[in-house]
């Protein structure tokens, strides 16, 4: 958008015959072109969309719980909640410019003067009066140059970014919380793999320190089993460690004090897993709170443009006032104790040391950022979509893979169990192979949790549950 070189007065002149009628002094938003994929990289097995609680599907009910309680306490819902009502008190002093002002006062008077009386002695002598006055008030800005209409404009815009601002903050505080909560249930499973992995580790450890004493066994294998179970037992404060952040992190998101939030002892595997789907790629940006918020931003942006241009040329008042003056409350409201005035006047900028020129010119500036911010929020949304959908397929891919490691696994170990009844294997043997199923356990949860997180991310990267309405 080119800066409009007409002297602010020539532009008056030619817009002078309109009387109360604007001159278009800004530019119509135009929603910037961006590239739309036909299909995602990543065709899910279905084309549909979220439901709006899509948590349910993981079949949890304590998750469907913890969801419920973030909705109503969640503080950053909350926050995003009264940022809503800040804008919206905002759009409505901002469009209170549009309206005239209308303001009534009532004001009695009692006062003393000096007055020098007529004889030769000059003494003076005070005179008490009483004045009364009523009077209405009426001032009304011509919006010749639309400034006004943009201010509002740009204030619903910004009400409206208010509203996708609270729906991307609940689809993150969402995802959050669904991610937190299967670590949770993760890294309980993990703990209760650790243990006793420890425990096979010390009964190994007590079985060569019997050999030692048996002479079947040195002090090299004695040594060696206690450095696993040192590092066997290494491992669990981490974990525990771990657990205890995320049900912190969990008591935040649903606006809970940690000792009020507790979790039952569910397994990853007991929970459902929704189907991947992707939607029809052409809809996703009517789905994506934060493409919305970001387009309102510009619009806001485009609006301000033009507020700033129209500082630079005169500003059209009108002011009158109603109302009687008496001496007497009794004659306050008298035909002779009437008052009134009419007036008008044109405001023209001719010197500011540049600072009106430059508010539009970084104002439009502004305007290129944010046109930058909303295409990268639409290329983001269609990326996020992508790695979504790849991720959660290898994802599955490797749970799978990873569940067959633990069923050969479980086999090796119950194999040497026979072995070991029939006089074939020793109790090293069966540990060992023991040992090896639970390190592919452990890894089948971390693979499990992986895959869960990677579900909820597609959730996230397509909006979540949002009809594209705020």
């Amino acid at each position: 958008m080119k800066p409009d070189r007409r002297t602010p007065l020539a532009v008056l002149a030619l817009c002078l015959p309109l009387t109360l009628g604007a001159c278009d002094i800004g530019e119509d938003y135009q929603r910037p072109e961006t590239p739309t994929p036909k299909a995602y990289l990543a065709p899910a097995a279905q084309a549909s969309w979220p439901k709006a609680d899509w948590w349910t599907g993981f079949g949890s009910e304590e998750l469907n719980a913890y969801m419920q309680a973030a909705l109503t306490d969640n503080l950053d819902i909350a926050a995003a909640v009264a940022r809503i009502r800040e804008a919206d008190a905002q759009a409505k002093i901002s469009g209170a410019a549009l309206l005239p002002t209308l303001d009534a006062g009532f004001t009695p008077t009692r006062s003393q003067t000096p007055v020098t009386s007529n004889d030769k002695s000059g003494n003076t002598k005070p005179v008490i009066g009483n004045s009364y006055t009523a009077k209405l008030s009426a001032s009304y800005e011509l919006d010749f140059w639309g400034g006004n209409r943009a201010t509002a404009a740009s204030a619903e815009a910004a009400a409206l970014a208010s509203r996708f601002d609270k729906e991307t903050v609940g689809l993150t505080t969402q995802s959050s919380l669904a991610d937190t909560y299967f670590s949770i249930l993760s890294l309980q499973e993990r703990l209760a793999v650790a243990r006793s992995n420890l425990k096979d580790g010390e009964e190994l450890l007590a079985a060569y320190r019997d050999r030692l004493a048996a002479g079947t066994a040195t002090d090299l294998d004695v040594a060696q089993q206690e450095s696993e179970v040192a590092i066997l037992a290494a491992a669990i404060p981490p974990l525990e460690q771990s657990l205890g952040t995320n049900r912190t992190a969990l008591a935040l998101l649903v606006g809970k004090l940690p000792e009020e939030v507790s979790t039952k002892s569910i397994t990853l595997a007991g929970l459902s897993l929704p189907p991947v789907t992707s939607g029809i790629s052409s809809e996703l940006l009517a789905r994506r709170p934060d493409v919305q918020y970001a387009e309102q931003n510009l619009i806001a942006a485009n609006a301000d443009i033009t507020v700033a241009r129209a500082a630079l040329f005169p500003s059209i008042s009108l002011t009158g006032g109603l109302g009687y003056e008496s001496s007497a409350l009794k004659n306050l409201f008298s035909a002779n104790s009437l008052l009134w005035s009419l007036g008008g006047s044109v405001t023209q900028a001719i010197f500011h040391g540049g600072a009106l020129e430059g508010t539009v010119e970084y104002k439009r500036a502004r305007y290129d950022e944010l046109v930058a911010t909303y295409r990268k929020a639409v290329l983001s949304a269609f990326i996020d979509v992508d790695n979504a959908l790849i991720t959660a397929q290898k994802a599955a891919e490797q749970e799978a893979a990873q569940q067959r490691a633990v069923d050969t696994a479980r086999r090796a170990f119950e194999l040497s169990q026979d072995q070991l009844r029939g006089g074939v294997a020793d109790i090293t043997t069966v540990l060992n192979t023991e040992k090896t199923l639970f390190s592919a356990q452990d890894t089948l949860l971390q693979n499990r949790l992986a895959h869960l997180e990677a579900v909820v991310s597609l959730y996230k990267a397509l909006g979540g549950g949002w009809n594209g309405k705020a």
